[in-house]
């Protein structure tokens, strides 16, 4: 049936109109408010330690407990996890619009939950931080496979990976708009109500309106989900989805042509027997050909390919959320961002912000966007083994001579060498990884294989967020009055995150080149209606359509 289906061949060939932008910025303002979200926390994590973990007459500012640390900065990517394989679920079952909004919702309410969360003791606070936090990951988690599932299934195939990556890369103006806006309120207090730094006056280096700037950093993440919640609910179902799953062709093709400005009339009107009849045949069709999730015939069709994207998006976010959660720490330790005795508890705040925004300016942003325009010319399999090719070299060039770039005349070359590293992340396997699962598995599975391989992801962003908080501390310097074990240092870190990205690059080769074909070639859709249409004795029958 996907073969003959001819709204489905009017969205391959469809030409690009204004409503596949406005598509990417309702879809893409999910990512823009998950990045905010989620990377938000590493601006203000050391300002937390200040405030709730200071000892008076201490010799240095206060710090998160190692436990603590690690639950704030990697409880959001579990609840993640748990969202990506629920909601990603839930879309193939009851659509992609249904739960759409909801996940935006809860991404809305947990944001603001978590700027006001409550306690009179340090624990209680940080409890409810994380809890909140939690549930925030649940809901970013959901925008995965939902957003990328609707974009690709929306889009034409000579632009489909294009509009996909677009989604995708406003996950950087939502670092980059965390790291503005963190400067913003920071500046501001900090000429309001300005403190001495630490070393000259303990007792006033974090004055109490600190508090207030944390939770309001983190509660303006909720503004733009909030923005974008009455246009995802306008947003109707995707055709392909209408048509071979739910089995209403009449609705996808006037769900297209209202969405792409498109008249599509049938020929001949069948009577209304005829109609039931087709539809009753398509859908006995599709229960001899359709085949479950991780059934024989599944593994046999596509699973390497799922193979290719839960592995190597695994190992791309051990590597680039340790790289983006603990931008701070590698800077701290090259001396790029002074020590913190000297500078008060929202100056801290600035420095890092300010380290953060340049790396995402820089670097961050220009590699998505590098993706989008490339893409679609040289395709999602080169891309990513470029990605990960110079990802592992600037890692080992980072990591080898660590000691050289310690030194104060070469801080700045660190700082680009590492800039780069997150310039071949997006300009590479954080841009393909969330692109190519949304192209390749059938429309029955497509968000939940996407969600799976997604999830696979968070599972490696769990890894790189709480293994490298430990492994990054210097062995002759661990923290031990504080709880810390020793590591393996920062530059043993670097070794290991360039090995694994090496192992993505090997990985990569298990995941098929989707550029240029639809996505029923590409799922196997075609193919499996053919088959069907022959068992038939050839009389596989559809409602009759022209695109006007």
């Amino acid at each position: 049936m996907a073969g003959d289906l001819q709204v489905l061949n009017a969205l391959d060939v469809a030409k690009t109109q204004w409503y596949h932008f406005t598509a990417v910025i309702i879809a893409g303002m999910g990512f823009f408010t998950d990045a905010y979200d989620l990377f938000c926390i590493s601006l203000v994590t050391k300002l937390l330690g200040r405030i709730y973990y200071h000892v008076d007459g201490a010799p240095k500012p206060g710090s998160l407990p190692p436990n603590v640390a690690a639950a704030v900065n990697g409880v959001a990517l579990c609840g993640t996890l748990a969202g990506q394989l629920f909601f990603g679920w839930l879309g193939d079952k009851l659509g992609r619009k249904k739960v759409y909004g909801l996940t935006l919702m809860l991404m809305v309410i947990c944001s603001v939950a978590s700027g006001l969360s409550f306690g009179h003791e340090p624990k209680s606070v940080m409890a409810t931080l994380c809890f909140f936090r939690f549930w925030l990951g649940f809901g970013i988690g959901g925008d995965y496979p939902l957003s990328a599932t609707i974009m690709s299934e929306y889009a034409n195939k000579k632009t489909r990976g294009a509009f996909i990556a677009a989604v995708f890369a406003m996950q950087g103006f939502g670092i980059l708009s965390g790291g503005v806006f963190a400067i913003i309120i920071s500046s501001a207090f900090n000429f309001w109500f300005s403190a001495p730094p630490y070393a000259v006056d303990p007792a006033a280096s974090t004055v109490p309106q600190a508090d207030f700037v944390w939770r309001i950093i983190l509660m303006v993440g909720a503004l733009p989900a909030l923005m974008t919640y009455y246009w995802r609910m306008k947003m109707p179902e995707t055709a392909r989805y209408t048509a071979l799953v739910a089995k209403d062709v009449g609705r996808a093709n006037k769900d297209m042509a209202k969405v792409l400005d498109t008249e599509i009339e049938e020929q001949k009107p069948a009577a209304a027997a005829e109609e039931e009849e087709i539809i009753a045949r398509s859908r006995q069709q599709q229960q001899q050909q359709g085949y479950g999730l991780f059934s024989r015939e599944f593994i046999r069709r596509h699973g390497t390919h799922l193979l290719g994207t839960t592995t190597t998006w695994f190992l791309l976010d051990i590597a680039f959320y340790s790289q983006n959660l603990f931008q701070k720490d590698i800077f701290s330790a090259v001396g790029w961002i002074p020590p913190p005795q000297t500078m008060n508890a929202i100056q801290e705040v600035y420095r890092i912000a300010r380290a953060q925004t340049l790396i995402a300016m820089v670097s961050t942003v220009p590699g998505y966007w590098f993706t989008v325009v490339l893409i679609d010319v040289i395709g999602r399999f080169a891309i990513q083994l470029i990605g990960f090719f110079f990802m592992t070299v600037f890692m080992f060039a980072l990591a080898i001579p660590y000691d050289h770039w310690k030194q104060s005349g070469n801080r700045i070359w660190f700082v680009v060498l590492y800039a780069l590293t997150f310039f071949f992340a997006n300009f590479g396997p954080n841009a393909t990884t969330f692109v190519v699962p949304a192209e390749i598995f059938p429309a029955r599975v497509r968000s939940t294989c996407h969600g799976i391989s997604a999830a696979s992801g968070k599972l490696g962003a769990i890894v790189g967020a709480f293994g490298f908080l430990y492994l990054a501390q210097d062995r002759d310097k661990a923290k031990a009055d504080a709880g810390y074990p020793a590591g393996i240092g920062v530059r043993n870190s670097l070794i290991v995150l360039g090995f694994v990205n090496l192992l993505g690059l090997l990985f990569t080769f298990l995941v098929p080149e989707s550029k240029g074909k639809s996505l029923e070639e590409m799922s196997g859709e075609q193919e499996e209606d053919d088959s069907s249409a022959a068992a038939s004795n050839n009389d596989n029958r559809t409602v009759p359509v022209t695109v006007a």
